[in-house]
C-alpha cells in the first residue's frame, strides 16, 4: 500500500516536530514553516493533502488556499486548516470550517486529525 504525502505547514516548529513525531510512521510528511513556500512544494511534491495553518505571519492560510486554487496544477489538492485561534469546540458550531475549508483545532486528539485526513484523502 502507498503511503500518503501530507504537505504540513506551520510557523511554529513545535507543532511541526509534533506533527512529525505523531503522523510521521503513517504518513510521508513535506513540512514548511513558511507560508509563501506552500505553493512551490505542491507543485514539486504533489501531495494527497496540504494541512495549513490559518495564522502565518506572511501570508494566512486563507490567502494560501486562494494562491493554491489559483494555480491550475494545485487547484484539486484538498486542504485542512489547523488552527490554535479557535477551540474544537467552537470549530463544531461551524461544522469543522473555516472560509469553507475543513478546519481542526491543534489541540484536537491525534486520532480525530487521522480521522479528518483519511476522510479528505479518500475523496
Amino acid at each position: 500500500m502507498t503511503r500518503r504525502k501530507i504537505l504540513l505547514a506551520d510557523d511554529d516548529e513545535a507543532v511541526l516536530d509534533f506533527m512529525q513525531a505523531k503522523l510521521g510512521a503513517k504518513y510521508d510528511l513535506v513540512t514548511t514553516n513558511a507560508a509563501d513556500n506552500v505553493g512551490a512544494l505542491a507543485r514539486q511534491h504533489r501531495p494527497d493533502l496540504i494541512i495549513c495553518d490559518v495564522d502565518m505571519p506572511e501570508m494566512d492560510g486563507g490567502d494560501v488556499s486562494a494562491a493554491l486554487y489559483d494555480d491550475e496544477d494545485t487547484r484539486t489538492i484538498p486542504m485542512l486548516f489547523l488552527t490554535g485561534l479557535v477551540s474544537a469546540s467552537d470549530l463544531k458550531a461551524t461544522r469543522g470550517d473555516i472560509g469553507g475549508r475543513p478546519a481542526i483545532a491543534k489541540n484536537a486528539p491525534v486520532a480525530e486529525l487521522v480521522a479528518r485526513i483519511e476522510a479528505l484523502v479518500r475523496k
